[in-house]
């Protein structure tokens, strides 16, 4: 299984971006979608994550409201759009996926496999 993650850079605070992840290897509409983000200094923590059939979703309270997490699996990937980005959102970016997913996951533990990340910085 690999997941490429790709879309980051650096934006002024209050812009957008979208990341988009791309999956092969297994069979992507089996499989729960989650991105995280890991800042500097600190540890990875959860952003969004998305059902199989890409009619769920949950997010962090710190995104809820501005990222927007989707599918499509006929292009075997998964977007985050973000909007109106603050500063405490620069973060590397990793997609990551459940390939038995029993729910909306939200532990880094509960996914199974990672992409590199991209880095997404934010200027104030």
């Amino acid at each position: 299984v690999q997941l490429q993650a790709y879309g980051g850079g650096l934006v002024q605070a209050g812009e957008s971006l979208r990341l988009s992840c791309a999956f092969s290897g297994h069979t992507f509409r089996t499989v729960g979608m989650g991105w995280f983000r890991q800042a500097p200094g600190k540890e990875r923590e959860f952003v969004a994550t998305i059902n199989t059939a890409g009619l769920g979703t949950k997010y962090a309270d710190s995104v809820k409201g501005r990222f927007t997490i989707s599918r499509d699996n006929r292009e075997h990937t998964v977007y985050l759009q973000m909007n109106s980005l603050k500063p405490e959102d620069t973060a590397i970016y990793y997609c990551a996926a459940d390939a038995q997913p029993y729910g909306l996951g939200t532990s880094a533990h509960e996914y199974d496999y990672w992409g590199q990340g991209t880095l997404v910085t934010v200027s104030s």
